[in-house]
């Protein structure tokens, strides 16, 4: 019996729109580690990495909006490229997922860009003043009407009170803002019972890196000592939570630090370099 010979179907060509939506994916993360570069490394100002975050979110969603019409095409004409495609979505969406949670956290808290537990007389920027650029929001706290936006978003924000010595809480305060690699860019300790210690630092945000600028005041008293902290972003308006939610993490590590119940209370403060490098006299 002779084989029969059939001939052989020619394959189903790979969608197109599934080719590009799966380059479109590979070049937003691309664009993205660009923005990081640009952030991190500080040789530019913050509008070219903010243009070059936002071209990487773009680029994300042109990915995602391909590969939704590459499943289309799929399913109707058979076209091969599912892999891609799916890819592509996963990618996309990995992408957007931040940025659409920081929408809703635009939507959900006030618009705020300078916390402190102080409204009254907040802890004041002095070093840090000299190391903003020009464009950057005013060292000035913005007033009666941030601090009442703030009592109602985040009523957590408050001074910490501490029965301990001025210097040893100090040290404390300068040894978990290192460990925490904060550039620390003045700091000046407590005196006697007479002048207040003060800190500050130049803290960056976990993902994108951008700088906020902390001041902490630490008070002698009576009885106890107050620390009071200030949190601000260097631009924009609306901070998403970062300020409020940097005060209150630091306070609660203070305050553990000092939990007589703690084993591990103030293990030590060391020594530390404060970074300075700034011209021009200090102020006293």
């Amino acid at each position: 019996m002779r084989p029969v010979f059939r001939p052989r179907l020619p394959e189903e060509p790979v969608s197109r729109l599934a080719i590009w939506s799966r380059w479109m994916a590979i070049f937003s993360i691309a664009v993205l580690l660009l923005a990081l570069i640009i952030v991190r490394s500080g040789f530019l100002e913050n509008l070219p990495s903010l243009v070059t975050l936002a071209a990487a979110l773009g680029l994300a969603l042109v990915a995602v909006v391909l590969a939704i019409s590459a499943f289309v095409v799929i399913w109707n004409n058979g076209n091969r490229g599912l892999g891609l495609a799916v890819t592509a979505l996963f990618i996309g969406l990995a992408m957007l997922a931040y940025p659409g949670y920081l929408t809703v956290l635009y939507f959900r808290l006030p618009a705020i860009n300078d916390v402190t537990t102080d409204p009254m007389d907040p802890p004041r920027f002095d070093a840090v003043a000299r190391l903003r650029p020009r464009d950057a929001n005013s060292i000035a706290y913005p007033g009666i009407k941030m601090a009442e936006l703030q009592r109602a978003a985040y009523p957590s924000v408050e001074p910490l009170m501490l029965s301990a010595s001025p210097q040893e809480v100090y040290e404390v305060v300068l040894a978990i803002i290192n460990k925490r690699k904060w550039r620390v860019v003045d700091a000046r300790a407590p005196q006697g019972g007479r002048r207040e210690g003060r800190i500050e630092a130049v803290a960056r945000t976990l993902i994108m890196g951008f700088r906020d600028d902390v001041a902490i005041r630490i008070r002698p008293g009576n009885d106890e000592v107050r620390v009071d902290f200030r949190s601000a972003s260097r631009y924009g308006l609306h901070d998403f939570g970062a300020n409020a939610s940097r005060i209150i993490r630091l306070a609660e590590d203070i305050d553990d630090a000092f939990d007589t119940d703690n084993p591990r209370r103030l293990l030590a403060a060391k020594p530390v370099k404060t970074g300075i490098n700034l011209k021009g006299p200090q102020k006293k």
